[in-house]
């Protein structure tokens, strides 16, 4: 089966960026949010993190942006996806959410479609008994910014054919992505360490131990990272960390992933990092 439509489910930051490497690599992409404002938001993000991209990224390949849009189909419902080879699901950490889409994609898909899944903690087994062939199911956790990225963590669910591993290694090779594979457990090996790390973080901010703009500094400068866990955490969501977290603490019954307080406040006052424009940093909207 040669992979030639991608449906992407879920129109954020993630699957917006996802859309875009998607569609320059020539992919024609299915892109579906829930409102005509959403999609038209991804649209609009779509254009402006194109231009930022080809500063950034030495290979990134040039067109021209009518063309990179041309590929690309929004729309709120699954029209289309009977189309799709290859879905991947880029909606709000929450099970009960994600259970809704898989629902929903496997009344219209085809029968050997394979279901991709970006979640970051959730598992991919549990994930796969919601649809007739759970061996079709995989977890493919792409990092932000996508484009730039190169690695993509791919999570093997307990009923994930060997058949489905092997046709998302080609497919991602030919998006220019490198890959490890990991088994599936809640967090896996990156939001696990990840999740844990911005957390305790947001607790040394809470403490006024140091401000946000210091910790970072320190990881980048001291750790060498390329991006502090705070700014990381702008870029992802708190909303999305905080989820995160919720899942991980619920799935392992371990209070050192309980959710810092202080994380819960920001989200509840709305700070949910760059796309709202202010989380542990201000960013121009």
């Amino acid at each position: 089966m040669k992979i030639e439509t991608v449906g992407v489910i879920g129109a954020g930051v993630m699957g917006s960026d996802l859309a875009l490497d998607l569609s320059r690599h020539e992919y024609h992409v299915i892109l579906k949010d829930l409102t005509a404002e959403l999609l038209e938001k991804a649209r609009e993000r779509i254009e402006k993190n194109y231009k930022f991209f080809k500063i950034f990224a030495k290979d990134f390949s040039p067109l021209p942006g009518d063309d990179l849009l041309a590929r690309i189909t929004f729309v709120t419902d699954y029209k289309g996806f009977e189309e799709a080879e290859l879905m991947i699901e880029n909606v709000t950490e929450n099970y009960e959410i994600k259970k809704q889409v898989f629902t929903e994609l496997k009344k219209v898909c085809q029968e050997d479609a394979i279901y991709g899944t970006n979640t970051s903690c959730i598992s991919i087994t549990k994930l796969g008994s919601l649809v007739p062939k759970p061996e079709n199911v995989i977890g493919m956790h792409f990092l932000n910014p996508v484009p730039l990225k190169k690695l993509v963590e791919l999570v093997r669910g307990f009923h994930t054919s060997e058949e489905t591993l092997e046709k998302t290694k080609s497919f991602l090779a030919t998006i220019g992505k490198n890959w490890v594979v990991v088994n599936d457990y809640p967090g896996f090996v990156t939001n696990r360490v990840l999740m844990l790390t911005i957390n305790e973080c947001v607790g040394l901010v809470m403490d006024g131990v140091a401000e946000p703009k210091v910790i970072d500094k320190i990881f980048t400068q001291g750790f060498g990272h390329k991006m502090g866990p705070l700014a990381t955490a702008d870029l992802i969501g708190l909303d999305t960390i905080l989820n995160s977290l919720v899942v991980l603490y619920e799935s392992y019954n371990d209070p050192k992933y309980r959710p810092c307080p202080l994380l819960q406040k920001m989200v509840d006052a709305g700070y949910l990092g760059r796309k709202t424009g202010k989380g542990f940093f201000e960013y121009k909207m």
